[in-house]
């Protein structure tokens, strides 16, 4: 049963900032202060396949049941990566594989089993890589225990595919890790073609009785600073507190191995690799904060030489212009965050959106009670190098104690002049929200269905939404993978859903960000048209005047008519706009005008 599309209400949650490593508290107030009571997705019915939905400005264009050796209740769908016209699904239980050439019709291709934790998916080129942590993963794919830990099946870490025949994956290298893989990302090297590189972000405990990972595995317990010093204050450099760097030579990918551990959490002073924070309370009324020992994502943007991680307990802006020797340039913390989580810059480069997992992800986090900067995004500026604080983003309507529910894993929806974020909260469905604005993000869509159950907490919802070519799409951790689709609003009109539709990219990992550009066209046009209709710099006459010669402008040119006369219409648009040649409306018209 799906209810009426109703407009989302729009909220705000924003403090200040005091200081680069300190967010300031805030006792910000439960979920439902100020909320819309009538928002459609309160109260909605449980179920597993036939829950309740509600939606607004996003439409479900196709659900497709997660089936055969994947449809178990423990094989969780997990992350997503794209390439092509194929979405690959990660899974606990292996990956599976779905034409996406009519996103309104996924079709799968292939599921292929292959234990061994959340199952992390990434590609680049003819490769997929795959994140192993936990049992039962072993080198051979298969599906009984490898343990103990001195099995020489026995396998953590990264797995590396061959997809050039799509429909029959080939595993051609497997690198053991000494904490497994969590997550990972994929970095390209704007200067070398000949080689592609792996972040391995493990968050599992050392295996120091494997025999398994080449030259060892060791590990010092505690997090202090002190604690990874000798006696003589010499750091001690074990297993823990650093992030292996995975070099793959793509014509020789089986020669794939670790050829750096990158210590980016390092005290300056003391060269103790636990140089962030060590873990526990910032004080009352504060989370208590997991120990940077590790990063659980690391997003990069290799374009503008930056990555953010996503470090448990700090969030960390990285150089990344040596892909080999990740350096890490800040590092900030929030009394309000219990694990930094995931990370997305906006494509300027110039923003980041952190997101906390408070609660691990199997916690309903999004009750009326809940505070509305916790398990939230923080979005930060980057200024000068660094990492300010401006506001939370928290799903704006209260979800109930059966339902998981934390900012979770999203990517941008390319928008011409605005950042805009598609983003999975688990059971609270998926929510669109702009951020332009940093310091006053607004939810400009949503989708959302009712609990896996009407009365017990089953862990299920959207592990990620990213955006792809046109449609975003859901991997839903026990109902399968959904497609979806923006529709106009008063938020969103259909000229930007146009544009942004009309970026296209060969493949896409949500934690390797490409630079989204924009061709000059009609719809990048009207967007900023549109856009400049809703902020108020064009009106009443002028706005349509400039409407009317860009529609000549198209009519003319798609006459045939030459040059000089479609030239012509965009001058008379520019002129009788009004606006200042360094208006995003007169820079489109001039650059369609150009290749026109």
């Amino acid at each position: 049963m799906t209810r009426p599309l109703q407009k989302s209400p729009w909220r705000t949650r924003t403090l200040a900032a005091v200081g680069a490593m300190a967010v300031g508290l805030s006792m910000m107030s439960a979920a439902t202060a100020g909320a819309d009571e009538t928002d459609p997705r309160i109260g909605l019915g449980a179920g597993l396949h036939d829950a309740e939905q509600a939606a607004s400005n996003l439409a479900l264009l196709s659900a497709t049941p997660k089936q055969g050796d994947f449809a178990g209740s423990t094989a969780y769908s997990s992350d997503l990566a794209f390439t092509g016209d194929y979405a690959i699904q990660g899974n606990y239980f292996g990956f599976e594989i779905y034409d996406i050439s009519d996103p309104a019709a996924p079709a799968r291709t292939l599921s292929y089993v292959c234990p061994g934790g959340q199952g992390d998916v990434s590609v680049y080129g003819d490769l997929l890589f795959m994140s192993v942590e936990s049992a039962p993963g072993r080198l051979d794919c298969g599906t009984a225990s490898s343990t103990p830990t001195n099995d020489p099946q026995n396998f953590r870490g990264v797995r590396i595919f061959d997809i050039s025949d799509i429909a029959n994956p080939v595993q051609v290298q497997a690198v053991q890790t000494c904490r497994g893989s969590h997550t990972h990302t994929v970095v390209e090297d704007p200067d070398d073609a000949q080689n592609v590189y792996v972040y391995v972000s493990g968050t599992g405990g050392a295996r120091t009785t494997s025999p398994n990972v080449p030259g060892g595995c060791t590990n010092v317990n505690g997090n202090t600073l002190e604690s990874q010093l000798d006696a003589d204050g010499n750091p001690i450099l074990g297993s823990r507190f650093l992030v292996e760097v995975i070099k793959v030579p793509l014509n020789a990918p089986q020669n794939a191995a670790v050829v750096n551990k990158a210590r980016l959490f390092t005290d300056a002073a003391t060269g103790s690799p636990a140089g962030l924070w060590p873990g526990g309370t910032h004080g009352p009324g504060t989370q208590s904060t997991s120990a940077t020992d590790a990063c659980h994502d690391i997003t990069a943007y290799p374009e503008i030489g930056l990555a953010a991680g996503a470090c448990e307990g700090n969030g960390i802006l990285i150089d990344i212009s040596d892909p080999t020797n990740p350096k890490r340039v800040d590092a900030v913390i929030d009394p309000n965050f219990a694990y930094w989580h995931s990370a997305t810059f906006n494509n300027d480069g110039t923003k980041v959106v952190f997101t906390d997992e408070w609660g691990g992800g199997s916690g309903a986090r999004c009750r009326e009670q809940d505070r509305m900067d916790w398990g939230a995004n923080a979005i930060f500026d980057i200024v000068d190098g660094k990492l300010e604080f401006r506001s939370y983003y928290k799903l704006p309507v209260p979800q109930t104690a059966q339902e998981n529910c934390v900012a979770h894993n999203g990517s941008l929806v390319p928008v011409p002049g605005r950042d805009i974020m598609v983003q999975a909260w688990y059971q609270g469905g998926t929510s669109v929200f702009d951020f332009t604005d940093s310091a006053n993000p607004v939810e400009i869509a949503f989708f959302d269905r009712g609990p896996n159950s009407p009365t017990s907490l089953i862990l299920g919802g959207y592990w990620s939404t990213y955006w792809y070519n046109g449609h975003a799409y859901g991997s839903e951790i026990q109902r399968g993978f959904d497609s979806l689709a923006l529709t106009p609003s008063a938020f969103l009109s259909a000229n930007e859903i146009e544009a942004a539709s009309e970026v296209r990219f060969e493949q896409f990992n949500a934690q390797a960000q490409p630079r989204i550009t924009h061709a000059p066209s009609f719809a990048v046009v009207r967007s900023y048209v549109d856009q400049a209709e809703r902020s108020g710099d064009l009106s009443g006459k002028a706005l349509t005047e400039v409407r009317k010669h860009v529609d000549q402008a198209e009519h003319v040119k798609g006459k045939g008519a030459n040059g000089n006369a479609v030239k012509a219409q965009f001058d008379n648009a520019v002129k009788k706009s009004g606006l200042p040649a360094g208006s995003d409306v007169v820079k489109a018209i001039k650059a369609l005008a150009a290749k026109s």
